[in-house]
């Protein structure tokens, strides 16, 4: 929000300079132009951009330097606020407040590009991220909301990918992580002999070496490593579990059993207990109608995209040279964490 800005700026360096004045630049364009158009005022009183004629919006309210800043600027820069801000502008006061805040954004702009912050390569990147988004957001127009699909169009898609649709048997599984075989013999001899929730999160919590084991949770729930799918299923993997896990787990017959045997993974060995089992599952079309219809989208979206790429490329040729990326070193001494 616009008020916040001046508040930031004994922190800017020269990216943020730089990303600030695009910003503005790209905003205030854009909303200049639906400042022609014709509309209505906002439920609090305030004229939008759409409520003003040609020359009211080209109205100039302030000159910085060489650069303007006109009616349809000002009052689309309100019009972009959500409905709770814009309550903060009724009063002549704050909006004149408002007004000296966007003067100020100006100014920093102006000095950014004086001292050359625009030929900063990473604020360079930046605004080619805002022109990016702003043409990306221009193609979505058209695109229809995902309730607005013809109900045909995404029950055709669903009877065409039924498969999609048919969950298939989940389990949960809680775990001891030991670091060496014989433990994890002498700790599954124990759990064999009372195999409860209770008995069993005790010994998590006396063995385990799992770092969340002595979490702050009931007994009865330590040792939980959530929901995996059945060995070869991809859908919603499960990054706590290591892949070793998942076929000795779907071996175990009931729940509350705890697998005949340890299983090795990397440095360390794991003892598994059937904590939950969720039976397979064929989705109804009232049951995925949402995510296809988001999926619809999504993919008209995509596909819009794609096809603007492949015209643009034939507008602008391009040229790579392999040559020149295969000398480029990455080095990872200086990198920030992951």
């Amino acid at each position: 929000m616009v008020r916040l800005f001046a508040r930031q700026r004994p922190i800017f360096g020269s990216v943020a300079l730089l990303a600030f004045a695009v910003t503005l630049g790209l905003g205030l364009t854009a909303c200049n132009d639906k400042a022609l158009q014709n509309g209505a005022r906002t439920d609090s009183g305030i004229p939008q951009s759409t409520a003003l004629t040609p020359e009211q919006a080209a109205k100039v309210l302030a000159k910085v330097g060489d650069k303007t800043i006109t009616l349809g600027e000002f009052v689309a820069t309100l019009e972009h606020m959500d409905q709770f801000d814009r309550l903060r502008y009724q009063s002549p006061e704050r909006r004149k407040e408002l007004l000296g805040e966007m003067i100020d954004i100006e100014l920093l702009a102006q000095e950014a590009t004086l001292k050359g912050y625009d030929q900063d390569p990473a604020a360079q990147e930046q605004e080619r991220a805002i022109l990016r988004e702003a043409v990306l957001a221009d193609l979505k127009k058209g695109v229809p909301a995902p309730q607005d699909l013809p109900e045909a169009d995404v029950r055709a898609y669903f009877d065409a990918h039924r498969a999609d649709y048919r969950d298939p048997e989940r389990r949960r599984i809680s775990v001891i992580q030991v670091k060496d075989e014989a433990t994890a013999k002498s700790v599954l001899a124990q759990a064999e002999k009372n195999t409860n929730a209770a008995a069993w999160g005790e010994l998590v919590r006396k063995f385990s070496m799992d770092s969340q084991a002595k979490a702050n949770v009931p007994v009865d729930l330590a040792g939980d490593f959530g929901m995996i799918n059945p060995p070869g299923d991809t859908h919603s993997e499960n990054s706590r579990v290591p892949a070793d896990l998942v076929a000795p787990a779907f071996e175990i017959a009931n729940v509350g059993d705890v697998l005949d045997r340890p299983v090795a993974s990397g440095s360390s060995f794991f003892l598994i207990r059937l904590t939950q089992k969720s039976p397979p599952h064929d989705r109804a079309f009232a049951e995925a109608e949402r995510s296809i219809r988001v999926k619809l989208v999504e993919d008209r979206i995509r596909q819009k995209e794609d096809d603007l790429i492949a015209s643009l490329r034939k507008q602008f040729p391009v040229q790579v040279d392999d040559g020149a990326l295969a000398q480029v070193k990455v080095d990872l001494a200086d990198a920030g964490p992951p």
